[in-house]
């Protein structure tokens, strides 16, 4: 089993927006369309409650509370078990599912996305579950950095953010100069 591509289903579903059933369908990568084309309203408040709780999940690993990250993932786990099964159509085919068979779409995605973050938390710990620290985005990632120091769920929020800075520290140095250049012009000549 690929536990880091189920604990980035954790990270797409807490990410994703879930408006309407076609937001959640846009959820689904083409290798998983039959989730696409089985998934029902009812899913969609089930998506809703666990992207809730998943996104609580990295809230509390990004402020160093373990405990309740994983009191939170032990009960998304026994809400959403895991019950691995062989599957495939021939001997050169064979590969793990999450969940038994005829399980609905929220029951298997979610065994799935709980499950790989769980496996993930006791890997590499709750410090790894990140949340974008660009105000305007709030996206949450998985810290892959070497020295666990990501601060944002992407390149293009960094160069945000950076930019944004740097153009703030730019009008503080002009608005500086703006209020210490009438006071020089009054002094008297020497």
């Amino acid at each position: 089993m690929n536990f880091d591509a189920y604990a980035r289903t954790g990270v797409d579903l807490v990410n994703a927006r879930l408006d309407d059933l076609d937001d959640l369908r846009a959820l689904f990568p083409d290798e998983n369309a039959w989730m696409r084309d089985e998934v029902a309203d009812r899913d969609l408040a089930i998506f809703r409650r666990a992207q809730k709780r998943l996104r609580d999940v990295f809230d509390y690993g990004t402020s160093g509370r373990d405990i309740e990250a994983v009191a939170e993932l032990n009960a998304l786990l026994e809400a959403y078990p895991v019950q691995p099964r062989i599957s495939g159509h021939d001997s050169s085919d064979w590969h793990m599912h999450v969940t038994s068979r005829g399980a609905s779409v929220s029951a298997e995605y979610l065994a799935g996305a709980v499950w790989g973050l769980s496996v993930w938390l006791c890997q590499y710990g709750s410090a790894r579950f990140g949340v974008c620290a660009d105000e305007r985005c709030g996206n949450v990632y998985l810290d892959t950095s070497s020295n666990c120091c990501r601060r944002f769920c992407s390149e293009r929020c960094a160069t945000r953010s950076h930019v944004a800075a740097h153009r703030a520290r730019k009008r503080a140095a002009i608005g500086e100069q703006q209020v210490t250049a009438p006071t020089e012009a009054l002094a008297p000549a020497r």
